[in-house]
C-alpha cells in the first residue's frame, strides 16, 4: 500500500480574528511524524461552507491515500458548520446518529433537573451536534463523551485510491484526545515506515554553511534538510536510516571543516556571542 500523507483544516473566525491561537496543527504534526506520515497542508478557514468546502476540495485532490483532519466548528451554536460543510463538499446528506443523539439528550435532561426549560427550539439547536454525514463513522474513545468522526471517500485512506476525512473539536484537550485514543491506534499505527531523524547542532550563522547544505541535497536526494536558526543553531536531516546516517556524517565534517578553517573559530565565537550562547563545535543532539 502507498504512503498515506495529512492534511489539516483548522476552522474559525476566532483563529483568523487573532481572538484565539491555533494549538492543535503544530501538535498534530508531532503525532503524524511520530508515525511517519507527513502533514502537507494546513488550511486555516472562516466558518464558512464556501471556505471550508474549498479547503477539503483541494486536499482530496492532492495525493491519495491521504488522512484530512478538520479542527473546530462541531458545537452547537449556528456558526458551527462543519458537519454540513463536509457533507455539503462530499455530496451527502446529514443523518442523525444514535449514539451522539442519546448523549445529548443526556445532557439535555441534566439541563432541565438545573431548572432550565428546555424548550423545542433548545433541543434543535443542541441536537445539531447529532447530524453528521452520511456514511461516518464514530472514532471509538476511552474517556469524554465529545464525538469525532470519519468519513471515508473512496475506501478510506486504507486503499491506495481512498481518503479519510476525521472531524474533530477544536477544543485542544479534546482533540487531542481522540487522536490520541482514536487516530493513532486506528490509523496512524504501523501505516508508514519511520523515517530516521538526526539533529546537528551548529556555532555557525545559517548562511556560512549553504554550500554544504546544497552539497549534502546534491549528494543525498532521499534525505530532507532542514536548517533551524534560534538559541539553537540547528540542521535536521530526514530519510532513511543508512542515507541519514551518510548524510550525518557528511555534515559533521563538513562543520569541522569549517570550524578549523582560518576565521572560522572566530566566526563560530562571534555568532555564538551574539545569540548569547555558550560557544561550541558541532555537537549532534541524540
Amino acid at each position: 500500500m502507498s504512503v498515506l500523507e495529512a492534511s489539516m483544516v483548522v476552522i474559525g473566525d476566532e483563529i483568523l480574528g487573532g481572538h484565539v491561537a491555533d494549538q492543535n496543527s503544530g501538535w498534530l504534526a508531532t503525532r503524524l511524524t511520530a508515525h511517519g506520515v507527513t502533514l502537507t497542508r494546513v488550511h486555516v478557514v472562516p466558518d464558512d461552507l464556501t471556505a471550508i468546502g474549498e479547503a477539503l476540495h483541494l486536499e482530496l485532490g492532492r495525493r491519495r491515500p491521504r488522512l484530512v483532519v478538520t479542527s473546530g466548528g462541531i458545537g452547537s451554536t449556528p456558526d458551527d458548520i462543519t458537519y454540513e460543510a463536509v457533507a455539503a463538499s462530499l455530496g451527502r446528506g446529514l443523518v442523525e446518529d444514535p449514539v451522539i443523539g442519546e448523549r445529548l439528550d443526556g445532557a439535555l435532561e441534566w439541563t432541565r433537573e438545573h431548572g432550565v426549560e428546555v424548550t423545542e427550539e433548545f433541543t434543535h439547536h443542541f441536537r445539531r451536534m447529532a447530524r453528521i454525514p452520511q456514511g461516518s463513522r464514530l472514532l471509538r474513545r476511552r474517556s469524554s463523551w465529545v464525538p469525532g468522526v470519519a468519513v471515508d471517500v473512496d475506501g478510506g485512506a486504507d486503499t491506495d485510491g481512498g481518503a479519510t476525512i476525521a472531524i474533530l473539536p477544536g477544543v485542544p484537550g479534546e482533540f487531542r484526545r481522540i487522536v490520541s485514543e482514536a487516530l493513532e491506534p486506528d490509523l496512524l499505527a504501523g501505516r508508514n515506515p519511520v523515517p530516521r531523524i538526526v539533529e546537528i547542532e551548529h556555532p555557525f550563522p545559517e548562511s556560512a554553511l549553504n554550500v554544504l547544505f546544497a552539497a549534502v541535497l546534491e549528494r543525498f536526494p532521499g534525505v530532507r534538510l532542514g536548517s533551524y536558526p534560534g538559541q539553537r543553531m540547528l540542521v535536521r536531516l530526514q530519510g532513511h536510516d543508512a542515507e541519514v546516517e551518510d548524510a550525518a556524517a557528511f555534515v559533521r565534517a563538513g562543520i569541522d571543516e569549517l570550524y578549523r578553517s582560518p576565521g572560522g573559530a572566530r566566526l563560530a565565537a562571534s555568532w555564538t556571542a551574539r545569540r548569547g550562547a555558550a560557544a561550541a563545535p558541532a555537537e549532534e543532539n541524540p
